[in-house]
């Protein structure tokens, strides 16, 4: 029978509110319970337009019960990245950014609250109060990673973090120094400080793989320095070692003969004792800390004149580049510098040492040419970091 103020479908009804406006009603797919729609609407057909769009998504399988998104944001993300099997600087570094960037935003209102235009306007907000590009892109793909697992959980039927390009930026191109340049800032260094600038630039390993690297992972013999793991530091100062992020962040990496004398009398004169002793300590004795080397940095490089936006991050690059035109092939120098990448799963198989040594030996041979005269930078530049 015809209820006066709607009509009855196979699927659900429509019924007109004493306010005038119109309300869906359906049988709840999973608990057969009666409920009503989200919102109710202006008029009669606008009603059943958005009945007949309920009853195909239950036909489809699609659909996913609205209340579900209802949990609070802040209590499913710290859940979240509570059973998220990360690294602690990772965790700790994710904790910070949902705590600072996201949490103030969105911590309030539920999963299903966050809506496209809503997170539009949260990153634009982001980069107008000065916040860091690289800041703001972590922040957006952290929340969209949380919001994809929202997803999985059927709590939103799809993540509204959709704005074009903001899951990425564009590295501004870094200094590329000569080899000059780079034994003039070793040069200018605190001598226990010599040989860390000299290896960052002709073996590209980052400060945390020279930070972690002991004694027995040098072999003057073969000429190589092995990476078996990278020091970490937390914000409360804690020092850690880590295992490398991938299979191929565990090398071996030559390092040019010319290099050798520096080498040897750096573990004659600084190194900690002990086939497990730190190649590089603090001055006090301790483990080498960015916060213990920074001052040391800035004035080698002030003394050696080099730019001041060079970062020490920026001899890896450096190092990159001059690999590159001793003759060093895009693979090659991924192996060396420890990339990964589903796409090169090969390269590792046919990098041989012998062709790592061939590298070593041909920066060895632009240090013999007078490199250390040659001024002004190397015009070759590439962007792998």
């Amino acid at each position: 029978m015809a209820n006066k103020r709607g009509r009855r479908r196979s699927f659900g009804s429509v019924r007109q509110l004493p306010s005038g406006r119109w309300q869906v009603r359906y049988r709840d797919p999973e608990s057969g319970q009666l409920r009503p729609a989200e919102k109710t609407y202006g008029s009669k057909t606008d009603a059943q337009v958005a009945l007949t769009h309920i009853e195909s998504d239950v036909a489809r399988g699609q659909w996913s019960d609205p209340d579900a998104g209802a949990v609070n944001l802040e209590e499913y993300a710290t859940a979240w990245l509570r059973d998220r099997k990360l690294a602690d600087r990772t965790r700790e570094r994710n904790e910070s950014v949902m705590r600072l960037h996201i949490l103030p935003t969105f911590g309030a209102g539920s999963v299903a609250d966050v809506t496209t235009a809503r997170v539009r306007s949260w990153h634009g907000k982001l980069l107008a109060a000065g916040t860091g590009e690289p800041t703001v892109v972590k922040a957006y793909q952290l929340l969209r990673a949380l919001l994809n697992t929202a997803v999985d959980d059927e709590l939103i039927r799809r993540n509204p973090c959709r704005i074009k390009g903001a899951d990425r930026y564009d590295v501004p191109e870094r200094p590329v120094l000569t080899v000059a340049e780079v034994f003039a800032i070793a040069d200018s260094t605190a001598p226990r400080y010599r040989l860390l600038v000299l290896l960052a630039a002709f073996t590209t390993l980052r400060f945390g793989e020279l930070a972690a690297l002991r004694r027995r992972d040098i072999d003057q013999e073969g000429l190589t320095v092995t990476v078996r793991r990278a020091q970490a530091e937390l914000q409360d100062g804690r020092l850690f070692d880590k295992a490398p992020k991938s299979a191929a962040g565990v090398r071996s990496v030559s390092f040019p003969a010319e290099l050798l004398d520096a080498v040897s009398h750096h573990l004659e004169q600084f190194a900690a004792p002990g086939r497990e002793g730190h190649v590089f300590v603090g001055p006090q004795g301790g483990q080498l800390r960015r916060s213990n080397f920074r001052d040391d940095w800035v004035k080698a490089r002030k003394a050696a004149g080099v730019t001041a936006e060079l970062h020490f991050h920026d001899l890896r690059h450096t190092g990159n580049t001059l690999a590159s035109t001793a003759g060093a092939s895009t693979r090659e120098l991924m192996t060396r510098m420890g990339h990964s990448s589903s796409r090169a799963a090969l390269i590792y198989q046919h990098m041989t040492s012998d062709r790592d040594r061939a590298i070593a030996d041909r920066l060895g041979a632009m240090i013999r040419r007078g490199g250390r005269d040659t001024p002004g930078l190397v015009d070759v530049a590439i962007t792998l970091h």
